[in-house]
């Protein structure tokens, strides 16, 4: 059975200071129904009128104690709860101060390219993190407004043009963590899908010590072929810049396309033989490969790790 997510499976401090504020919240909700509905209950009971009384029932014109009660405890509960979500509001957002920051996410139509600027890596759609570390991640966007989304980490938060904004990053437990564009961003905004990978600190810099190494061209074969298509055809053209993803160790990611597909050679060869067929309306042009181009293409895209 698959296990509930966002505020069920909270995995970051920010997350389990959402998930407390969000029972409490049910909690007084249903503390309320069950008083109002047992009173309710309890006069349709108690008051009913009984055969053979015709009696006109007691008759109350207005009570200062009543109403100040049932103004008070209102007053104290939306109180209580304004104090609770302010306290929760700075815990999930606390203020960045000069701080530069570890991540920078940027939202393009329809996948995320992920900058570290301490390290220099630049990857797309599975971003990487240290266990237990807590990174101050700038998201910006190229196109439309996005909405950057991993339900057991974090809230939502949009991507806007022109206008960058701030989240926390962490998680207490190592794991896979899958999130997705949460506004509207066109036709492919439903395949604008996250991982985030979290990993002790040794595995995060091992992973980034391989980000930050450059591929062996292949000398011959099947993959050399590949690597002169690749380059030759213009595929470089969008792959090495912020057009397209960065494909630099795309044989090590778990997926493709975002997230629509898993990534495998087979997988690959399909994507490459009619990208528009998984993700209709993306950028990713049919190039019209033979099928004889494709394998070597894919042979090449296999040593990028």
């Amino acid at each position: 059975m698959e296990k509930l997510g966002g505020i069920f499976n909270a995995s970051s401090p920010e997350m389990t200071a959402m998930a407390g504020l969000t029972f409490f919240m049910i909690a007084i909700a249903v503390a309320i129904f069950v008083i109002v509905t047992g009173a309710i209950l309890f006069i349709i009971i108690r008051y009913r009128k009984r055969e053979g009384d015709d009696s006109e029932p007691e008759q109350y014109f207005g009570s200062l104690t009543a109403e100040l009660v049932w103004t008070l405890i209102p007053t104290i509960i939306v109180g209580f709860l304004f104090f609770y979500t302010v306290k929760t509001m700075y815990a999930v957002d606390p203020p960045k101060g000069d701080r530069e920051p570890d991540i920078v996410i940027i939202g393009h139509q329809w996948w995320w390219e992920l900058i570290y600027p301490k390290s220099g890596v630049v990857t797309a759609n599975e971003v990487h993190l240290p266990v237990g570390e807590k990174w101050l991640a700038r998201l910006e966007s190229v196109d439309a407004i996005h909405d950057f989304w991993v339900p057991e980490l974090f809230r939502k938060i949009d991507l806007v043009p022109g206008h960058p904004n701030y989240i926390w990053l962490s998680s207490s437990k190592p794991g896979t963590y899958l999130g997705a564009c949460a506004e509207f961003c066109g036709p492919q905004h439903a395949n604008m899908r996250i991982r985030v990978i979290v990993q002790t600190r040794e595995d995060f810099d091992a992973w980034q010590r391989q980000q930050l190494k450059f591929p062996t061209p292949p000398a011959s074969g099947e993959a050399a072929m590949g690597a002169k298509l690749f380059n030759s055809m213009g595929c470089a053209n969008c792959h090495l810049t912020d057009v397209g993803p960065n494909l630099t160790h795309i044989s090590t990611r778990e997926t493709i396309g975002a997230g629509v597909l898993t990534n495998t050679p087979e997988n690959l060869k399909m994507w490459l033989l009619n990208p528009q067929a998984y993700k209709p309306g993306s950028y990713m042009p049919n190039m019209k490969l033979s099928e004889k181009q494709v394998n070597q293409v894919v042979a090449y895209l296999e040593t990028l790790k």
